[in-house]
């Protein structure tokens, strides 16, 4: 008899509760595995708001760094631009014939603004009586020039000359200039405001 009752008490092979205990055990096992995925999947959103935060964060830091704003990295357009006129402005007034100063002076005048101005009349105030009597002709040309910064309506230069200096009828001399320049965006045309010998 005690056989029997201990067998009617768990029934089912012993199993306890007899197929509940079964379908219990299938059921809290279901809803442990749905509360994992669940879980995993709350851990998962949480880690990609937390990367996009980041990725967000560091985007920003890159916007606000110098070399974002520096134009001459980014805006190809412009920076031809301004490596054209300060190239051809700078061939323009280191170039001179013996009967052409005056000429030399005007170009000077409408490309030259500031300090360059002023140094650039010093120093030609100095040689324009030479380069009359003694027939002296320099040929300047730009053969390399590159934008350092762009920013705003200023740029930085460096810039590689050639220049070719005659005496008479004399043989020529070629001579190599490199040069930092300042330039800035007046009325949409390019002034250089300051040179500077390297």
């Amino acid at each position: 008899m005690e056989g029997q009752v201990a067998e009617r008490g768990t029934g089912h092979g012993g199993r306890p509760f007899g197929g509940f205990g079964g379908f219990a055990m299938r059921r809290m096992g279901r809803i442990g595995r749905m509360r994992r995925s669940t879980v995993l999947g709350a851990l998962a959103a949480l880690l990609l708001a937390a990367t996009g935060g980041v990725l967000l964060y560091r985007a920003a830091e890159l916007r606000d760094t110098p070399a974002a704003h520096n134009r001459a990295l980014t805006d190809a357009a412009a920076t031809s631009r301004v490596n054209g006129d300060v190239g051809t402005a700078l061939a323009k007034v280191f170039s001179y014939r013996p009967d052409g100063t005056a000429a030399t002076e005007r170009s000077a005048r409408e490309v030259l603004d500031g300090r360059a101005a002023r140094q650039y009349r010093q120093l030609f105030g100095q040689v324009r009586a030479g380069v009359r009597d003694q027939k002296l002709a320099l040929a300047t040309q730009a053969v390399r020039v590159g934008t350092v910064s762009l920013r705003g309506d200023t740029a930085r230069l460096l810039v590689f000359l050639d220049q070719t200096a005659r005496r008479g009828k004399g043989k020529p001399a070629t001579s190599a200039a490199q040069l930092s320049v300042t330039a800035r965006l007046r009325h949409d045309e390019w002034r250089i405001v300051d040179i500077e010998a390297r």
